[in-house]
């Protein structure tokens, strides 16, 4: 297969900037905001009760923005980025919202981006979302699959693995010990010229 059908679909959070609603947690000094999907798999469940935090303290879009604002994505980030869409082309797959990454998505050059958007209200509260498809990042892949695509795919999260699992080569960045010790077949880097180097071995 030549490089030109192959697609790199990379998760955004924790892979190539900070986990935004860490970063949130800790600007606003509520420590059970730093749930991620590494610890609950069930999206819908935790987006449930991000909200509900969000609501029972009267914070909104406004605030989590005002956070977003000074977040800069990890280092070498950007220069990955740039060099594997020398060679190939890249999606980044991501649960996060159009809302939030904007910022992010400047600062890295603006690759292209699936996502899930916020239901916002005059007053800035967070309503609901919306979920692009359902279990996106798998059903993203598939469906560049189906139209004559290979993919090659890298997170860090739960909800990666299926993107990592289903994907011509699939790989574990800056993930945690549980999922690596889950998951012994998966490689798992640290550093992104490892990565790089490993996607373009599998080319």
């Amino acid at each position: 297969m030549t490089g030109d059908m192959n697609i790199v679909c990379l998760d955004m959070e924790g892979v190539l900037v900070p986990e935004i609603w860490i970063a949130f947690a800790d600007a606003v000094g509520i420590p059970e905001l730093r749930k991620t999907t590494r610890d609950e798999p069930d999206y819908d469940k935790l987006m449930k009760y991000r909200l509900s935090i969000l609501k029972e303290h009267g914070l909104g879009i406004n605030e989590i923005q005002k956070t977003i604002a000074g977040i800069k994505p990890f280092p070498g980030a950007k220069e990955f980025l740039d060099k594997l869409r020398e060679i190939t082309q890249v999606i980044i797959l991501s649960d996060t919202f159009t809302q939030f990454a904007a910022p992010l998505m400047k600062q890295l050059g603006m690759p292209t981006l699936f996502c899930n958007s916020l239901e916002i209200a005059d007053n800035g509260e967070i309503t609901g979302y919306r979920m692009r498809v359902t279990n996106s990042k798998l059903t993203t892949v598939k469906g560049l699959q189906s139209i004559g695509f290979e993919t090659i795919a890298a997170g860090d999260s739960h909800n990666d693995l299926g993107m990592i699992l289903n994907s011509k080569a699939g790989f574990l960045f800056k993930s945690t010990d549980a999922i690596k010790a889950e998951h012994p077949e998966l490689k798992a880097f640290e550093e992104y010229d490892d990565l790089f180097e490993a996607i373009k071995v599998s080319l």
